[in-house]
């Protein structure tokens, strides 16, 4: 009979590469090592950042055609594309992510706040950069419970950038997802990267996957 000495590296080695391999996909999926290292627009505004995460992947369409569902993310617009179990199990208020364009989205300037949730929580991304087919940056101070924000018991900064370059002689995008944050107190910042960093690899995967398939569509989506 094996010792319980024996048994507990067995039993814990496959969790540890596990954990260890979300933590990895989670700040790394789909991106180059170059990609991971490049400046992207929007680094500047959270200088110090604790958690850095940067995905990528390469769409089947030019970047004007990537552009409108990009620009119409959001609560109650276009969603995040993310696989609908995923919305139904954390965002169960959200509408289902969008499977057509909305003229109605698709004005987007510096300032503009997009709501990532009901209105009573008060939170959302404001606008700090666009520019239409090329790049979109947002920053968020507000993505934690409105209760804890009141009384400030923790703080999040975070900033999400997407930037579209055209490929395959224009007629494929290499779309960069990256997003930085900073956190306090040290409790917030654990959880962070406990919990925040491997669930992006589900999210942002989902995201980029949800992309792709949108845009391989006809573009006669307009409605």
């Amino acid at each position: 009979m094996p010792s319980p000495r024996s048994v507990a590296p067995t039993v814990l080695a496959p969790i540890v590469v596990t954990a260890l391999a979300l933590q990895w996909f989670g700040r790394t999926y789909g991106s180059t090592a170059a990609e991971r290292r490049a400046r992207l627009p929007g680094d500047e505004v959270v200088a110090d950042p604790q958690i850095v995460a940067t995905h990528a992947a390469t769409l089947p369409a030019p970047p004007e055609r990537i552009w409108p569902w990009l620009v119409q993310v959001g609560w109650h617009r276009g969603g995040w594309y993310t696989p609908r179990w995923v919305d139904a199990l954390l965002f169960p208020d959200n509408w289902p992510s969008a499977s057509r364009i909305h003229d109605e989205f698709q004005s987007l300037e510096v300032g503009d706040v997009i709501p990532d949730g009901a209105p009573e929580t008060m939170c959302g991304f404001t606008v700090r950069e666009v520019v239409a087919a090329e790049r979109l940056v947002l920053e968020s101070t507000t993505h934690l419970p409105l209760s804890w924000r009141q009384r400030d018991l923790a703080r999040l900064h975070w900033t999400w950038s997407f930037r579209l370059t055209p490929v395959d002689g224009g007629r494929a995008t290499r779309l960069v997802f990256r997003w930085r944050a900073r956190t306090a107190p040290w409790w917030l910042t654990v959880g962070a990267h406990l919990v925040i960093v491997p669930a992006d690899f589900i999210m942002s995967r989902g995201m980029l996957r949800g992309l792709r398939d949108r845009v391989r569509e006809t573009p006669s989506t307009w409605t």
